[in-house]
């Protein structure tokens, strides 16, 4: 069955009948200890979900975890089981986190804050790792984003080496991690500073000098986070370059298609930021262009690309699967050829405009509108700065005055321009993607899928030229209604009410001030008249 026809359905039981072919792929992970980081992030939780469903014969995986918000590694721990995303495992394999144990550690400190026992625990054990953990956030501080992007990736590949039984190294990275570049192939990149000298440089300013000299640090780069991300690779690049490791770029990364539910999304960022923000009437216009390519790729597509290339590289860099490693000169040998670089990427092969972006997710949060929505859905992508500036003036920052002028008077908080605040913000740092083209290419990604087996490419699909964008954004909108907005699909009747008396609302309100802005230009026209004759 194509894709196209499974999207907007979530796997069942019978999805998970395995024929009896085998599957090279399922065969590279039985027995492995998996070391992943990021484990508690969008991607992280899925790979988890992933393997434990679709690889069952792994023998355990570790993932490293740190306290956060008041909470312990513990409960963040318990918290990861809690996700949607998990609830077929719960249901068809209850013993399902026997397999799954932790290491206490920080990606932001050095040698990842782990200690020891834990250390000699992962470099006696663990045979693959996964290195999902970063900061996304684009306005990160760059001392920060340096310590996780860049010297994290450089502290799990300095433990890696020493690991007895490794096979395979996944680093992910991003698509735009390049981006002062229009072109971008599957290859590395000379960075605009090497690791060693960024993470001096941090080393050595306050926060104050940092913040001084960080636009000119990143010279063409839109944000810390391309610029840490493209530093990175260049330290996987030094430092990698005897591992079996595998670099994976993924462009905006938005909800799932199918596994392990459908449209699953837990973050607004990115192009989920603009759908949400849309769905809900609250982001009105957008600066870009709506010819440019929205360069975008479902979550789990992204993570059964990232296990695929991982067996890939075990497979492609191996001169010997069963032989160990016993020194430094046997790994050169065994590990001998480039690391491959995997462009994870839609343009290529299946292309969406941004104008393609608005017309669906305008269409498809129409069709199951939330009841949760505060205005009329009435987003709209402008290419012309002064128009967009004025639309930002009246459909933005005037509403937003108004509503805050009544909740003052009402003695409640006002909250809608801060709220504004933080959204033209974020229409701003994204403006980059929206305004700017780049050209792909990924033959690698390509090339590995055709060298799948027919039942991997169905048990790790991530075939881009079968998405349907269409019937895939419906499954995004419901993903977004159900698990960000948090309003059950029961609602919808209730939603769809709510929606067409702000739609009458709001044309209400335009004619009126249409009927006024027309008086008063007539009722000048009049006194021209009147001074004239």
């Amino acid at each position: 069955m194509e894709i196209y026809e499974q999207q907007g359905q979530d796997i069942t039981a019978s999805d998970m009948i395995q024929p009896e072919e085998d599957s090279e792929i399922k065969k590279f992970y039985k027995g492995s200890c998996i070391f992943i980081t990021g484990a508690t992030g969008f991607l992280g939780k899925l790979a988890v979900e992933k393997l434990l469903r679709t690889c069952p014969d792994l023998k355990k995986i570790v993932i490293l975890i740190r306290a956060k918000k008041g909470k312990d590694p513990k409960q963040r721990f318990e918290d990861i089981f809690n996700e949607p995303t998990f609830d077929f495992l719960k249901r068809n394999d209850p013993n399902f986190r026997e397999k799954v144990s932790t290491v206490i550690g920080d990606v932001s400190l050095p040698d990842l804050g782990l200690n020891e026992v834990d250390k000699d625990l992962l470099i006696q054990e663990v045979d693959c790792v996964m290195h999902f953990a970063a900061t996304v956030r684009f306005d990160e501080k760059l001392r920060l984003a340096t310590y996780i992007n860049v010297r994290g990736v450089r502290d799990i590949i300095s433990l890696a080496k020493n690991m007895k039984k490794l096979r395979a190294f996944l680093h992910v990275s991003t698509a735009f991690s390049n981006c002062n570049h229009k072109e971008i192939d599957e290859r590395f990149y000379e960075p605009p500073i090497t690791g060693d000298k960024l993470m001096n440089l941090v080393e050595c300013l306050d926060d104050d000098q940092l913040d001084q000299i960080t636009k000119t640090i990143l010279k063409d780069f839109p944000n810390t986070y391309a610029f840490t991300k493209c530093v990175a690779e260049d330290v996987v690049k030094n430092e990698g370059k005897n591992l079996p490791i595998a670099l994976v770029r993924p462009s905006i990364v938005i909800a799932t298609v199918k596994e392990p539910v459908a449209g699953w999304i837990d973050n607004v960022y990115g192009a989920t930021g603009v759908l949400l923000g849309a769905a809900v009437g609250l982001l009105r216009t957008l600066y870009g262009n709506k010819k440019n390519n929205a360069e975008m790729v479902p979550a789990d597509y992204v993570i059964n690309s990232c296990l695929a290339a991982m067996w890939d590289v075990a497979t492609i860099r191996t001169l010997n699967d069963n032989k160990e490693i016993q020194d430094e000169e046997s790994r050169e040998e065994k590990f001998d050829k480039e690391i491959p670089v995997y462009n994870y990427v839609s343009t290529p092969q299946n292309p969406m405009t941004w104008d393609d972006f608005e017309q669906l997710s305008s269409k498809h949060c129409k069709q199951i509108p939330s009841e949760k929505v505060i205005w009329h859905c009435m987003f709209k992508m402008r290419s012309n700065y002064y128009e967009h500036m004025i639309a930002l003036f009246f459909l933005h920052t005037v509403p937003a005055h108004i509503v805050d002028f009544v909740l003052l008077c009402l003695r409640k908080k006002p909250m809608l321009v801060k709220g504004y605040q933080k959204i033209n913000k974020f229409a701003d740092v994204l403006a980059f993607f929206t305004w700017n083209q780049w050209k792909f290419n990924n033959n690698n990604i390509q090339s590995l899928w055709k060298r799948m087996k027919k039942h991997d490419q169905e048990l790790f699909e991530f075939d881009i030229t079968r998405l349907n964008w269409d019937l895939y954004f419906y499954t995004y909108c419901r993903g977004a209604r159900v698990y960000l907005l948090k309003d059950p699909l029961e609602t919808i009747p209730q939603g769809t009410i709510k929606y067409y008396k702000l739609m009458f609302l709001h044309y209400t309100i335009l004619t009126v001030l249409g009927l006024f802005l027309l008086k008063f230009v007539a009722g000048l026209f009049s006194l021209s008249f009147s001074a004239v004759f």
